[in-house]
């Protein structure tokens, strides 16, 4: 599929900037396969000239001179600037500045993490350049890309060289699940939400993986061919991901992300399920993983006074990795031969697949319940430890807004229709939470496949959602 879906937000930001009358830097980041070179590309074709650069992927051999090389080469097949000694960054970044100092140009080094990863230089050369040259042409735009967004943050967005110089900072989330509709095209009326939401609990998101999908084949039949054949995009990228983005360190970042398969753990947990001392190190490995969008830290709050607490719960957010770890690794040599197909009981990881497509869309479930964000003062997964005086509690996903109400969301997958016994077990939820005076409560279902009359007949949900009406 050619054609360009989505980011009309992101789009409409990016070219307001070309009404500046001075040049403009961009961060742009996010994981990877999330669209940041296809945004890029799109927004390029508002320019006379479009540049994109991309470093040198990290393996055993590349270092700092390998990426300058690279680079020159890419000016030699862009612009023709052949012959440049790739001793210097600066040196390549004064050529560059040179044919495109005039003009409405846009620049893009993409995936930059892997440019500056080997050399300790290049941010400050590449600020240099900006100051002295780049920012001289007022129509100017330069992107900042990368899928490694906590080097991003640490080296570029919280560095004091780059302060005050950055125009647009844009962090690419997955795509809504409206917007992930049109990737079924002309056949999206005759696909139904479930078959959709069989693919969608595999890829989320994620425009790249979405592309592939062929929408007159069945979910099965889709799911089989990108990740159960050894040629297909799923069934090697989870190496690639690791292996692109932490290098080295990759299978320690692996050994986490592995361990939240199951479910949520604090930071004691992990560092006791991959038998590793609670230290600083691993922390710096987990706000790795939530920078670049592979796990989320979901804090809890204090209800009372609506403030975020100290306590949190790491979840694995991106559905493809768990997706991966339960059916493709386990089965990969056999993949390889051409003996494996998806298993049956795949489905047993929908209930934590659909959390993670509803969590993601927020703002979607913000306005299938009437709520208007600015009323809201605290939105999250809920959880409430046991003490002496309260019983524990979790909660799937939890609102509170500033009228002492309570949205409490029950997110439940099931192969067939929901029963009533969801009533018992959602009273005893809300029974154990520590609730302050004067709260209201508005219990929510959502759902896949429908709920029996006895669900609606209770009138006990003050909201049920089909998931239909998120790919709306």
């Amino acid at each position: 599929m050619n054609r360009f879906i989505g980011r009309t937000e992101e789009l409409s930001l990016l070219t307001s900037l070309t009404n500046k009358k001075s040049a403009s830097l961009v961060v742009l980041r996010g994981r990877r396969r999330i669209g940041k070179s296809r945004l890029a590309e799109e927004f390029g074709k508002h320019f006379s000239a479009a540049y994109i650069f991309t470093g040198l992927a990290p393996t055993d051999e590349t270092n700092a001179q390998l990426e300058r090389e690279d680079f020159a080469g890419q000016m030699a097949r862009l612009l023709g600037v052949k012959g440049l000694r790739a001793d210097d960054w600066g040196d390549l970044f004064w050529h560059l500045a040179q044919v495109t100092q005039k003009g409405k140009v846009l620049i893009v080094l993409d995936e930059i993490n892997w440019m500056g990863l080997s050399d300790p230089t290049f941010l400050s050369k590449l600020k240099t350049a900006w100051d002295s040259f780049f920012k001289k042409n007022p129509k100017l735009i330069m992107i900042l890309s990368g899928s490694m967004s906590a080097w991003i943050e640490r080296n570029i967005l919280s560095h004091t060289g780059f302060m005050g110089r950055i125009s647009l900072e844009i962090l690419l989330e997955e795509l809504p699940l409206s917007t992930c509709n049109e990737f079924w095209g002309s056949q999206s009326k005759r696909v139904s939400s479930y078959e959709k939401f069989k693919i969608l609990a595999v890829t989320g998101g994620v425009p790249r993986y979405l592309e592939e999908i062929n929408p007159k084949l069945s979910a099965e039949e889709n799911l089989s061919r990108l990740a159960f054949h050894k040629e297909g995009i799923l069934f090697n990228e989870f190496d690639r991901i690791f292996s692109d983005l932490f290098s080295k360190r990759s299978p320690m970042y692996q050994k986490i992300v592995e361990k939240l398969v199951h479910g949520v753990a604090d930071f004691n947990q992990i560092c006791d399920m991959i038998s590793y001392q609670k230290s600083g190190v691993v922390s710096e490995y987990l706000e790795d993983l939530v920078e670049t969008g592979y796990i989320a830290r979901d804090y809890t709050w204090n209800l009372k006074t609506g403030k975020e607490s100290g306590l949190s719960h790491y979840r694995l957010r991106d559905n493809y990795l768990r997706f991966y770890i339960k059916y493709i690794l386990p089965n990969k040599n056999q993949i390889s031969k051409g003996r494996a197909k998806l298993p049956l009981a795949w489905h047993t990881i929908m209930g934590l697949q659909f959390e993670n497509l509803v969590i993601n869309n927020f703002k979607t479930l913000d306005r299938l319940l009437g709520i208007n964000p600015e009323s809201i003062i605290y939105d999250n997964p809920f959880f409430q430890r046991q003490t002496k005086e309260q019983r524990g509690c979790q909660i799937d996903y939890m609102i509170q807004t500033k009228f002492n109400t309570l949205y409490i969301c029950e997110i439940k997958f099931s192969k067939e229709k929901i029963k009533a016994k969801v009533i018992d077990e959602m009273k005893e939820k809300i029974n154990r939470i520590k609730m302050p005076r004067n709260f209201s409560i508005r219990p929510v279902l959502i759902h896949v496949n429908g709920v029996t009359d006895a669900v609606i007949e209770s009138d006990f949900f003050a909201k049920i959602i089909d998931f239909c009406e998120f790919l709306q």
